[in-house]
């Protein structure tokens, strides 16, 4: 059996552990390997999560308790590990006390126990207040998962929210190449994932850092994938970084890619879901990646072939990216969506707080941008490209909720059809967005969007710009811009209160070593009604 230690090592060497003379064959043997987590939180009940290596089906009895060391057991069950779901183990656990934390292990039959855990369930009635931390975009090889750690130090949270790209299935040297990727951060699989072998190795690998073990083990997590738990820009039909002449059946690929985060997450089966905080919130978790996302648009297209830019540019302006049939989620999802708006609002809940993978505010590329970027020619072209675009009110990122304009202005409009207070939360961009959600020049939302874990943004691309240029430049050409940071890595964190609701973007010192030091955290807030970000 792998002991506590020997898991905390391997958090702490990162996926080079799994190279390690003799660790490989380590991970073939019985017995807890991949620690605890929960999920799925309602008022009375949460999901719990384990990994057990067995030959066979395993019955792992499961203990609740209301106290760390299990004199007060409350609740239990027992759950199976499964060989044929990667020994993974899950259980719901029902009857439990509203809005309390509770501890929680699994014990084999020999005696052996997994880690402890800690979740909670969610309140009912008032609430006073509730802190919710939200993360993306968390690539292994570029650097340590510091946003995690801090956000496990504190004591003001409640809750975690994962909006997607938990992990990449790049092959080794291909984001980050070779220079880039931290040493000691090392991924397996080598290849790009493809198989079911493939994917499950690779949640298997991040999953042995200790910080984000220790994340999962300490708080409840509702999560969504995004594209990266697939590949790279997925849609219902296919994905940037899948070829099919090469790498098969992509509906063949996104079944394994889909069972595989089953499998390794504390997320039910369900693809979307609403999560009751109290009076204080309705959370809807939803998803616009393999559903129903229509395919993607491009520039590029849009001026193949075309002598006249401009006039191109205006012809898809007015026809392909405004068809109201482009879809991120689907019709019955959305129709799902805004009965929910109406529900919360119905039911006197004060904020709506809608948990989903890519930015919704309006994003054009500013002018200045043609002069930062100069070489190779190809990326100046481009660069001009877009500038031309956004000045016919195009956005320059086809792949966010500016790729699809119809079906914003539909959520927008439901929202503010309902009178919700609408908080969107978003990540995939990598970099740090506060926006003003407006449709036809009314207020109707407002957007914390969050920088990566550890994936790059565009500091790489700008690297010789001021951070403040770059974000004064982007204010400048888009007015409902309330606040950007396009340089550093982070979380967010919300507090939600009865009277505001306060998003901070907290910026870590450094990902390339251990240590939970912040550079800096930004503040804005929003009061019910108002739909506006403001300063605190």
């Amino acid at each position: 059996m792998i002991n506590r230690r020997q898991l905390v090592q391997a958090g702490m060497l990162g996926l080079g552990a799994l190279s390690l003379p003799g660790f490989a064959a380590l991970l073939d043997t019985r017995g807890f390997t991949h620690g605890v987590a929960s999920g799925e939180p309602g008022a009375n009940s949460v999901l719990l999560w384990t990994r057990y290596v067995a030959a066979q089906d395993t019955p792992l009895r499961v203990e609740v308790a209301i106290d760390e060391q299990f004199k007060r057991v409350v609740s239990g069950g027992l759950a199976i590990a499964e060989p044929d779901r990667d020994h993974t183990a899950r259980i719901t656990i029902t009857g439990l006390k509203a809005d309390s934390w509770y501890y929680y292990r699994f014990i084999a039959l020999d005696g052996g126990s997994s880690a402890i855990g800690r979740t909670r369930t969610l309140p009912i009635g008032d609430v006073a207040r509730f802190g919710v931390g939200v993360f993306s975009c968390s690539n292994l090889p570029f650097g340590w998962f510091n946003a995690y750690a801090h956000a496990c130090e504190r004591t003001d949270l409640d809750l975690m929210v994962h909006l997607g790209d938990y992990l990449y299935e790049y092959p080794v040297g291909t984001y980050p190449d070779a220079k880039l990727a931290l040493p000691g951060r090392l991924i397996q699989p080598d290849n790009e994932l493809l198989s079911l072998t493939d994917y499950r190795l690779r949640y298997g690998a991040y999953r042995l850092d200790a910080d984000l073990q220790r994340l999962h083990a300490r708080y409840p997590m509702i999560a969504q994938w995004d594209d990266h738990e697939f590949a790279n820009d997925a849609y219902i039909d296919g994905a940037e970084n899948h070829q099919p002449d090469t790498e098969g059946d992509w509906n063949t690929r996104r079944e394994i890619a889909k069972r595989v985060y089953r499998e390794w997450m504390p997320v039910s089966d369900e693809r979307w879901a609403i999560y009751e905080i109290g009076s204080l919130a309705t959370l809807y978790k939803v998803e616009t990646r393999i559903t129903a996302r229509s395919a993607p648009l491009g520039l590029g297209e849009a001026i193949k072939g075309n002598a006249d830019v401009s006039l191109a540019l205006k012809t898809f302006r007015d026809g392909a990216w405004s068809d109201p049939a482009r879809t991120l989620m689907g019709p019955q999802q959305e129709a799902w969506l805004y009965e929910g708006f109406k529900h919360s609002r119905q039911a006197g809940k004060r904020w709506q707080l809608l948990a989903q993978g890519v930015v919704m505010g309006d994003l054009r590329m500013p002018p200045e941008v043609a002069n930062w970027i100069a070489a190779p020619a190809a990326n100046h072209n481009a660069v001009q490209l877009a500038v031309a675009a956004g000045q016919l009110g195009l956005p320059f990122n086809y792949d966010s909720w500016g790729g699809f304009p119809a079906a914003r202005d539909r959520l927008l409009k439901a929202a503010l059809a309902a009178d919700t207070n609408l908080i969107v939360l978003s990540g995939d961009s990598h970099n740090a967005w506060g926006y003003d959600l407006n449709v036809e020049g009314r207020a109707a939302g407002v957007e914390f969007a969050g920088h990566a874990v550890t994936s790059p943004g565009y500091e790489g691309a700008l690297a010789n710009v001021a951070p403040a240029d770059v974000a004064g430049a982007l204010r400048r050409t888009n007015p409902h811009l309330a606040f950007s940071d396009t340089s550093r890595r982070g979380y967010i964190s919300l507090q939600v209160t009865p009277q505001a609701v306060t998003g901070s973007w907290h910026f870590l010192q450094t990902i390339r070593e251990r240590s939970t030091a912040l550079a800096d955290t930004q503040r804005l807030q929003v009061r019910p009604g108002q739909r506006v970000l403001r300063s605190v």
